[in-house]
Formats: structure tokens, sequence, C-alpha cells
């Protein structure tokens, strides 16, 4: 039963305006004739094949009253005065004209809507003035009345289909907006994720690719050393996974990275000690040096600040050895300056090569700091980035 009026009612909705009008035209034609016919005052000419032939012509055109409204309303209007000069019922054949300027006010503008005006306004005063009975002017008000209610009427559905046009308008730029929205949240998202694969990736396999030749070098000749950088490459790659798996977690998070049910913590400063061994067992001595006043952080400033350390001394595997490395923090009062610099002499790209460089420069710029990147006067590399601070509100972290 539900399927057959959802079936009714779609078939209904699909109905043209014209089929409608149509119906409505031939429906008050027919209304008018009956009209006509059922006067019996003897007050009026009979109806006759003219006065139904003009009733048509008065009433029948309303069917395309929304295409062409003014001439719909002219020959109306021209059908119904001529029909009342014959003599015939002067009541009859007075709406139709006023359908029609109904449509001239809400499709067409001010002028057509005066001009409509005044020919409904004359059709209406004529029939007042050809009738006999003594009301002509309260039928001339009437008219006048009836005029000003077709064209206010009128001029509101054309001011709500506005609005409603207006509101269709708003509606589709405000989807518009939102998939623009999204599209861009999408695509600042992948950059980010790229951001975080290539710390990962670029840093790891670096210690382990020159973690592996060694082992390979003295394999032989020194078991010993040949073990520990075996080690040092099996702790890295697992290191390397266990981020992998936290990164994907963050996109899948129905798959957790442990057993119970619980998230690797975000890497940070607290984690610096760890990145320094690392790069200290492939072969690069790095100092740290840390100045100003040690105070907890926002995770997202610590994270930005691990990786700016972790992409220096990356490069400086890939592109420095042999060297030594320098990693400085300076808490100041209102940032956090990460400076990495490196007395090698390996060739490098300032400015805005390489993709190490152009995604640091964009997770420091996320957080409103800078990065200043080139060639020392003496020989080397500095990396330098600076953050602003803002205070964590309770709790504290060790270092």
């Amino acid at each position: 039963m539900r399927a057959r009026m959802t079936a009714l009612v779609s078939r209904v909705m699909k109905v043209s305006p014209l089929a409608v009008d149509t119906a409505f035209a031939v429906a008050l034609t027919a209304i008018t004739l009956a009209w006509e016919l059922t006067d019996r005052s003897g007050l009026w000419r009979e109806s006759d094949t003219a006065s139904a032939l003009l009733t048509c012509l008065a009433n029948l055109p309303v069917a395309v009253r929304r295409k062409a409204p003014l001439t719909v309303l002219l020959a109306c209007g021209t059908a119904s005065i001529c029909h009342h000069a014959l003599g015939y019922l002067p009541e009859v054949n007075n709406f139709a004209p006023m359908f029609a300027l109904y449509s001239v006010a809400a499709l067409r503008p001010l002028p057509a809507i005066l001009t409509g005006a005044v020919v409904a306004t004359a059709v209406w005063w004529w029939a007042a003035a050809t009738a006999q009975d003594g009301m002509a002017l309260l039928n001339g008000l009437q008219g006048l009345a009836v005029v000003g209610a077709t064209c206010t009427f009128g001029l509101g559905t054309r001011r709500l289909a506005e609005r409603n046009r207006r509101l269709a308008e708003l509606t589709e730029r405000l989807r518009q907006d939102q998939e623009d929205r999204a599209r861009r949240a999408v695509t600042e998202e992948r950059v980010r994720i790229a951001g975080e694969l290539h710390d990962i990736v670029a840093h790891h396999m670096s210690v382990i690719s020159v973690q592996a030749g060694l082992a390979r070098y003295v394999f032989s000749s020194d078991p010993g050393t040949a073990r520990t950088a075996l080690a040092t490459v099996a702790d890295t790659s697992h290191e390397a996974l266990e981020e992998m798996r936290r990164l994907l977690a963050v996109l899948r998070l129905d798959r957790p990275t442990r057993e119970d049910g619980t998230y690797d913590p975000t890497p940070g400063l607290g984690q610096l000690g760890q990145l320094v061994e690392r790069v200290r067992a492939a072969g690069v001595p790095v100092d740290v040096e840390v100045t100003g006043s040690v105070r907890p952080l926002n995770p997202g400033v610590e994270l930005c600040a691990y990786r700016v350390a972790q992409e220096g001394l990356t490069n400086v595997i890939k592109h420095a050895l042999p060297a030594r490395a320098t990693v400085r923090l300076h808490y100041g009062g209102e940032e956090l300056r990460v400076t990495v610099t490196d007395d090698g002499s390996g060739s490098r790209q300032s400015g805005e090569g390489g993709h190490g460089l152009i995604g640091m420069r964009e997770r420091v710029k996320l957080y409103r700091g800078a990065v200043i990147s080139g060639p020392l006067p003496q020989g080397g590399f500095e990396v330098s980035a600076t953050l602003p601070l803002s205070p964590v509100k309770g709790g504290s972290r060790t270092r």
C-alpha cells in the first residue's frame, strides 16, 4: 500500500505546470458556461454559440499563462469586453483575467504589472458599467479591491520564489564550500602523512644502510663490531616499524597498536636521547646542548622539534659523513630554538631544495615558526628552527 501511494505521489509530482494550467482552464471554461446557461433573470441576452465562443476565448488562454502572461491577459480581457458589450451576462468571464494578472505580477517586471493592472481594472469596470442593477459604483470599487489583492498575491509569490532561488544558490555554494574544505583537509592530511613517512623512513633507513654496510665490511675481520652493527639494525628497524604502526593506527582507529588496546606515545623531546644514540651507533659523534629553562611543552611543538632534530641528523648521515654533529635546544621566554650543525664537507641543498627541508618548513610553519638552513662560513651545515611557545597547564615531563 505504501509503495502504491509513493508511486502515485511521484506521478503527481511529475505532472508539468502546462498540464495543470490546461486542466484548470478547461474547468474554468466549463464552470463559466454552466453559470451563464443557468441565468434565468431575463435581463441579459440569452446564451448562444457566440457567447460560448467568447467564453472559451476568455478562459482557455489561461492554459499558457506561465509562458506569456501579459499576452494571455490581453486576450482574456478583450474577449471578456466583447462578451459584455454584446449584452451577455456581465458577471461571467471576469476571473480569467485575474488569474492572468496573478501570473503577470509573479513573473514579469513592474511596467508589465502596471499594464496588466490597468487592463484587468478596465475589464472589471466595463462589466460594472454594463450592469443594469444600479450597483455600478460598488462593482467598480470591488474591481479595484480584487485587482489590488491579485497583484499583492502575485508579488508575494514572486518574493517567495526569489527567496527560494537565493536559498538554493546559498545551499549549493555551501555544499561546494564544504566539498572544497573536505578536499583541502584531505590534501593537508596527505601532506602531513607524507612528511611523517619521510621522517620515519629517511632517518631509520639511513641508519640501517650505514650499519648494514659496516657489518658487511667487518663481518670476517671484526665479528664483535659486526654483531653490534646488526643489533643496531634490528633495533632501528623495530623502532621504524613501531612508528609506522603508530602512524597507521591514526588512519585506522579500529586497529590498536598494542595488545592491550593502547597506542604508542607520539615522539617528543623525551626521545631525543634515543635518537642521538642511534645516530652515534651509525658512526656520527653527536653532542647535545640544552640551555634555558627546560619546561613541558605542547605535544605538537615537541613532535615538531623532535622531527627537526631527526631530519637534521638524517641529513648528516646521508650527506656529510665523516662529520661531527651538535644538537642545541634553547628554551627562551617565548620560543624554542632547535639547531643542528655539523662540520662535514658533503654537498647539500639549501633554500627550497630537498623533500626533507621542504617538509620541515611546512611542519614548522604549522606552528607559526621559521626555519633557516644553509652552509656555515667555516664549513659544515646548519639547520635552525624557531618555534613559538605557549604554556602547558598541569603536569610535568621527565627527560
